[in-house]
């Protein structure tokens, strides 16, 4: 082999090294946005069912009311 294909596969090998550390830091980026995005989905699930709780009660309220009204 000659010097110059030699040097010519440590840039790529360079190259690989290189895109293959950019790709992790990526990937490790990527997952905290995903953990970030989870956690603001759980607490959004949980805003949720709690307002339909509280609508199920408001419901339950007019229903009372309104079988009072028809006792009237």
């Amino acid at each position: 082999m000659s010097l110059e294909i030699l040097d010519q596969l440590e840039d790529k090998i360079k190259q690989a090294v290189e895109t293959i550390q950019l790709l992790q830091l990526e990937v490790e980026d990527l997952k905290e946005k995903n953990q970030q995005a989870q956690q603001a989905n759980d607490e959004l699930r949980s805003e949720n069912e709690q307002l339909k709780g509280e609508h199920n009660n408001w419901q339950e309220r007019l229903r009372s009311l309104l079988g009072q009204i028809d006792n009237v």
